[in-house]
């Protein structure tokens, strides 16, 4: 069987959910062979053969921190030379989706972003994609070269299957490009203690009804009762009310959890774009013809600043 790139997204070595992800999908389509960049390889190893991989490649480098972009894709260039892969598959992420089109560039193949799901082909691997604003969906397979496919978050529900996980180091030659943009500084984000807004398996938005900054902290109380992140519509970001960092929609970032819950957002077309793959959608808006109620499984006509106490109140107390 043919083997399939998977370049791992991860944290010192705390393999991320959509690496995960990744693993199951690709072995849809050949045998998984994880390419680790950065420190932590021992321990991501374990859990990357954990989930299928029959191989981890590891490169460890000061350059794959102190520059942006270029030497990642270095790296998973000699990844690439040394397997011949069947397909290299990579987390649909800014980073991501930047790596993928450079290395789909350098090795002459073609590229596929952004996809929800993947199936083998009898002509390689076929991906399927949500456009217009999920309205449709696509089936697509590259033609020429080998393919480079990005892969939203949540779009498989991570499987172990124990594969041996074997370690081999890479040798990667970083180019004269590997060095043009330096990092000079990093600032921490400050934690919330919630988790990532594109990789919740739950998300809970609040939109011009929540009416203020000063109440967002019941859709926030909602969200952490169900142990998921918090999102807003582009009217409340704009507003001021919260981060443009967890803007959902077109021009924010878009998320497909198994469950998506929408207060006081009217639901246009710009807030659906970046929400509608999500795996059920309940609304809680006080104008029953708001367009939300269009898309939704389960939609409450009634005001928020009743409902959303109410349901937290009662998540509290079923989880005991």
């Amino acid at each position: 069987m043919a083997e399939v790139l998977v370049y791992v997204d991860h944290v010192d070595g705390a393999v991320r959910k959509p690496t995960l992800e990744l693993l199951t999908l690709a072995r849809r389509i050949g045998e998984p062979v994880a390419v680790h960049l950065g420190a932590g390889a021992d321990e991501a190893a374990k859990v990357l053969g954990e989930h299928g991989a029959v191989k981890v490649l590891t490169a460890d480098a000061a350059e794959f921190a102190d520059y942006l972009v270029v030497p990642k894709v270095d790296a998973l260039q000699a990844a690439y030379d040394a397997v011949s892969p069947a397909a290299v598959l990579v987390p649909s992420s800014a980073e991501g989706k930047e790596i993928a089109a450079r290395l789909a560039l350098r090795i002459g193949g073609g590229l596929i972003t952004d996809a929800v799901d993947l199936e083998a082909g009898d002509e390689g691997p076929v991906a399927t994609q949500s456009v217009f604003a999920a309205s449709y969906s696509t089936k697509s397979r590259v033609t020429k070269g080998t393919p480079v496919i990005t892969v939203k978050p949540n779009s498989a529900a991570p499987e172990a299957a124990p594969a041996a996980g074997t370690v081999e180091q890479l040798s990667v030659t970083f180019g004269k490009l590997a060095t043009g943009t330096k990092v000079v500084s990093r600032t921490p984000r400050e934690s919330t203690g919630r988790p990532e807004l594109t990789e919740a398996a739950i998300v809970v938005s609040g939109g011009r009804g929540v009416n203020g900054a000063e109440n967002f902290p019941l859709i926030e109380a909602l969200a952490d009762s169900l142990g998921g992140a918090v999102g807003a519509s582009r009217a409340a970001v704009d507003a001021g009310w919260y981060p443009h960092t967890n803007q959902v929609g077109q021009t924010g970032k878009s998320v497909s959890p198994q469950l998506y819950i929408a207060a006081g957002i009217s639901g246009a077309i710009q807030h659906r774009a970046g929400m509608q793959t999500s795996k059920t959608i309940v609304a809680i808006n006080k104008d029953e013809e708001a367009p939300i109620f269009e898309l939704v499984d389960y939609g409450v006509v009634g005001d928020l600043f009743q409902v959303v106490p109410q349901l937290t109140d009662e998540v509290k107390t079923r989880k005991g």
